[in-house]
This record gives structure tokens, C-alpha cells and sequence, in this order.
């Protein structure tokens, strides 16, 4: 369930922030200043009129982005990047960012300060709802962005106000809103019972695309190694790798070859993932019975690495199970061996043999077979 502005409207709950009550202005001798370096993960980072997470946004700077830091204050701490940090940088266009985004080789001399009052941050308590396990908190409204920490079902959060990000199907509802926590992190809204909260200053209300923009030339450049690995190790053709993988992630474009590196949706087995796989992910999924009845269920899948790990175990995981078996008589029979997987009952779709090898031969994946 998405929302809007007018939802967004919700009674104040004060709380302090701890060293957001400093009114800053940089002495003279602080002016030069030195050159930075912008480093986000994922959205770009906010710059604000003063050093504190309640105060009024300014701007926002990419990763990359080369900034002069004038001196330093001192305000909430934020978890980023580069570090954890109650250290915040006066730009030279009197903007503060929050150190734990900047790096520097050299230091800054403390700001001038003048005292003032605090800065008083409104907040809503909500509960964390989850069937799924724990539900991450990230550095930013996005599945792709860096894990914070986690918060067990029946955990409380501190909502401070709501943007638009990721949409994800959740325990509570589906969503595009994430909630801006007091601690600067961001948890999905389809995991939290919570009252409304407003809109976070300066934040759109247009769904983030966090689809990977990868071309399909680039997708087979960075496929081949894996694949080819994968023959080597244990038989499977690469061109029916590529292709398999080319299908069942859309070009690594799905949710999850962009977040977990899967790109067969290869799931775990009762918590096991194997060797060459580094963890599982739960996911709320739609099955559907051979009479077409669909159903909502709980998923687990592995996650990877790298690309080329998860092309490996696409190999390890035909070559293990029995029933595909005969398959690997054709090793160097691409098409028969793609036949003779789906007849194994590797996809119920009844069109997947001529989908995959009409990509086969439409991206001319053969000639990816190093036995040729």
C-alpha cells in the first residue's frame, strides 16, 4: 500500500538529537578548507542547513562528487559507508553532510560555535510484523542498499517521517514507502505497524528504479567466465547457462540476481546452501498448483557472492540431483542437454525449451562452448 501526503500527517512525539542544538558558523581561518570525496551506496546523500538529521534539507550530493570540507561539528550519528560517526562537514557552501559519507586524507579544525536550543526531532513508535525472519534496516530506501542491522518480528522502531523507495510485498502490506528511522537508517513500511507518518523534507513522491541498467552486451560479457567455468567443473554447456540465466533473471534485472546474486532462483534446503553460495534470503512468493489455484508462501533462496559463483552452483546443482542425470550425455549437445533438463522437470512452462534455446541461438550463445 503506497501513500501520500495528505496520509502522511501524524501527531508529534519529541525527543531530543543528541549535538543537533549547534548553530555553526566557520571563523575565517577555516575557509580554504579540503577537498573531499562523496561515497553512497545507493541514493545520493542529503546535505542540510545545519548538523542534524531533523534539520532542513539543502541538497543532495552523488557518489564521486568532489566537495571542500571547511571544519567539523559535532551531531547525530549516522552509520555509512566509510564509517560510523557523530562527526559532521561544513561545506564550503555552508551545507553540512554527515562525515560517516566523506572521505579525506587530511583533518579539519572544529567549527565556531554558538550555543542554541536543541533541535527537537518528532518521531512515531511502530512495530516490526514479520512471518519471514528478521527484516533488515538499511542505509537507504532501496533493497539494494547496505544492511545496518536487523530488527526480530515484535521489535520496536522509531519512525522520524516516510519516502518513497523499493516497492516490497511484506508481512503487513505492499509498498514503495520506507520509513526514515532516528538512528538515519530506513526499514520497509511493509513490515511496520505504525501511525502515519509525514513526508521526509525534500523527498520525492516518485518510486525510485532500482533496476540495474545493464545492457544485454554487457550482461554476456560479464556471464562468459562463469559459464565456461561452470562446463569445466561440471559439464553444463555454457550457452545453455547464459541462456537459463538470461530467462529466469530477465537480464539480471530481477530482484533477485540485482540484491542476491541468483540468477536461477536456486532456493536453500532446509537452511543448507552449499559451498559455493555464502547465505539464504526469505522471500514472500506467488506458487501455483497445476489446476492454476495461486497461493502466497515463504521462500528461501541462496544468495551469492559474485555472478560467477552462482553460475558455478547452477552447474553443481544439475550435476547433484539424479534426476538429471541423463542430461549430462550430452554435454557437448547443448540443445539435447537443454531438452532433456526440462524434460527432467526443471520448469513446468511448457514453452521453456524453445524460449531458451530461441535465445541461444538469437545471441548466437554457442559459440561460448569452449569444446568447440
Amino acid at each position: 500500500m503506497g501513500f501520500n501526503t495528505r496520509r502522511l500527517l501524524a501527531a508529534p512525539l519529541l525527543v531530543l538529537a543528541a549535538g543537533g542544538g549547534l548553530l555553526v558558523a566557520a571563523a575565517p581561518a577555516e575557509a580554504a578548507g579540503v577537498t573531499a570525496t562523496v561515497d553512497v551506496l545507493s541514493a545520493p546523500v542529503k546535505t542540510r542547513v545545519s548538523p542534524s538529521l531533523a534539520a532542513k534539507v539543502l541538497g543532495t550530493l552523488k557518489d564521486g562528487q568532489k566537495v571542500t570540507v571547511v571544519c567539523a561539528a559535532t551531531g547525530p550519528s549516522v552509520s555509512g559507508p566509510v564509517r560510523t560517526t557523530t562527526q559532521w562537514d561544513r561545506l564550503s557552501t555552508g551545507a553540512y553532510v554527515s562525515h560517516a559519507y566523506i572521505r579525506m586524507s587530511k583533518s579539519v579544525p572544529r567549527c565556531a560555535t554558538t550555543a542554541a536550543k536543541p533541535v527537537a526531532v518528532t518521531y512515531q513508535t511502530g512495530t516490526v510484523r514479520s512471518t519471514v525472519g528478521a527484516v533488515n534496516v538499511r542505509s537507504g530506501p532501496s533493497t539494494s542498499a547496505a544492511v545496518k542491522r536487523s530488527i526480530a518480528d515484535g521489535g520496536t522502531v522509531q519512525g522520524v517521517c516516510g519516502v518513497v523507495g523499493t516497492k516490497v510485498t511484506g508481512t503487513v502490506r505492499t509498498t514503495t514507502q520506507w520509513n526514515r528511522l532516528t538512528d538515519g537508517g530506513y526499514i520497509s513500511h511493509a513490515y511496520v505497524v505504525t501511525p502515519t507518518l509525514k513526508l521526509c523534507p525534500g523527498a520525492s513522491l516518485t518510486p525510485q528504479d532500482d533496476t540495474p541498467q545493464i545492457t544485454p552486451e554487457q550482461f554476456l560479457k560479464a556471464s562468459v567466465t562463469g559459464a565456461q567455468q561452470g562446463w569445466r567443473d561440471y559439464g553444463v554447456p555454457a550457452s545453455v547457462t547464459i541462456g537459463q540465466a538470461i530467462l529466469e533473471s530477465g537480464w539480471g534485472r530481477s530482484s533477485l540476481s540485482a540484491t542476491d546474486r541468483n540468477y536461477f532462483g536456486i532456493k536453500c534446503q532446509n537452511g543448507a546452501y552449499g559451498k559455493l553460495a555464502n547465505g539464504c534470503h526469505n522471500y514472500v512468493t506467488q506458487e501455483c498448483t497445476k489446476a492454476g489455484a495461486c497461493f502466497s508462501t515463504t521462500a528461501t533462496f541462496r544468495t551469492y557472492a559474485t555472478m560467477g559463483h552462482s553460475f558455478r552452483d547452477h552447474g553443481s546443482f544439475l550435476r547433484v540431483n539424479s534426476r538429471y542425470k541423463p542430461a549430462f550425455e550430452y554435454s557437448k549437445d547443448a540443445n539435447k542437454f537443454i531438452w532433456t533438463v526440462w524434460k527432467a522437470g526443471y520448469a513446468t512452462d511448457p514453452n521453456y525449451y524453445t524460449k531458451i534455446t530461441a535465445l541461444m541461438t538469437s545471441y548466437n550463445l554457442y559459440q561460448y562452448d569452449i569444446w568447440k
